[in-house]
């Protein structure tokens, strides 16, 4: 998770650039993507874009919808990290969307704010940023996911762009790796795969625990595990396997060789290499769909 814990790691990736933290929130998302980011595909399709709204059992959700502009895809539904929906994760889903997917990253804090709310991962890690998010992270609860799943799921299904034929993808990073499986529960005549990078809070102690969850759901599972975080809690992995073991779903569960929030683009902590390496075996996952 986003905790002091992993800061310490960040504070070290921090070092090697000669930055501190608001030295590199002020480089800009665009300044961070052009640097670290992967670019698009060229030669991939062209693709169609918009910031959406649609509603929910708790009230209007906005979002970011991103589609080849010319045929039907399998939908996705992609849950952004601590920091919400922002540049960021709208270039994630753009590269996704060249790959043939429809996405949609949802503003999963739409209860209290539109997006987008910090500009950067690195601004959650400041007073101000943590003084702005915490009320709306209490404001989200298990229950809560749930029904905006299924509210994505019903805009996905609606759109021109969606091939209803096909399953639907979930991804989600940092707290928004347990909505995946959450997701999978909630929808399971869809949902048919979910992927969870540096997800915290999927093994935990409640009834409703996340992995207590994948023997009523009907996706397969990716499930990338930041090395701090294992170091952290290294019998959690174990868990996670004995659970999709038992529940009879499929699932790739690993640790990789990067800190918590190595995927995210503009994260001090970003590890190209690994978030390659990840984002092949998401795209192996999705081939299932």
């Amino acid at each position: 998770m986003c905790d002091d814990f992993t800061a310490d790691q960040e504070e070290a990736a921090l070092a090697r650039t000669g930055l501190n933290r608001r030295e590199f929130a002020a480089l800009g998302s665009a300044a961070l993507l052009a640097a670290s980011g992967p670019a698009l595909a060229k030669g991939g399709p062209a693709l169609k874009e918009a910031t959406v709204t649609f509603k929910t059992e708790d009230g209007t959700a906005d979002g970011f919808f991103v589609h080849p502009a010319k045929g039907k895809h399998p939908g996705v539904i992609l849950w952004p990290d601590i920091a919400g929906l922002r540049d960021a994760y709208k270039q994630m889903a753009r590269r996704l969307a060249g790959e043939g997917y429809a996405v949609l990253v949802l503003n999963h804090y739409y209860r209290s704010s539109p997006a987008p709310i910090l500009n950067s991962i690195a601004e959650w890690r400041t007073p101000e940023g943590q003084a702005k998010l915490k009320p709306m992270i209490a404001a989200i609860t298990p229950e809560g996911t749930m029904r905006d799943a299924r509210a994505c799921v019903a805009f996905l299904d609606a759109q021109k762009a969606v091939d209803r034929k096909r399953g639907i993808g979930t991804q989600g990073y940092c707290m928004g790796g347990p909505y995946t499986v959450r997701a999978a529960y909630a929808v399971p005549g869809r949902i048919r795969a979910a992927a969870s990078f540096h997800g915290g809070g999927l093994v935990t102690d409640q009834p409703g625990s996340p992995h207590r969850l994948l023997a009523a759901t009907k996706a397969s599972y990716l499930i990338a595990i930041a090395r701090n975080d294992d170091t952290r809690a290294p019998g959690e992995k174990d868990v996670l396997r004995e659970a999709a073991r038992a529940a009879g779903r499929p699932a790739e569960i690993e640790v990789y060789a990067a800190d918590h929030g190595w995927c995210t683009l503009d994260a001090p902590i970003y590890d190209k290499a690994e978030a390659e390496r990840a984002w092949a075996r998401l795209l192996a996952l999705y081939k299932g769909l």
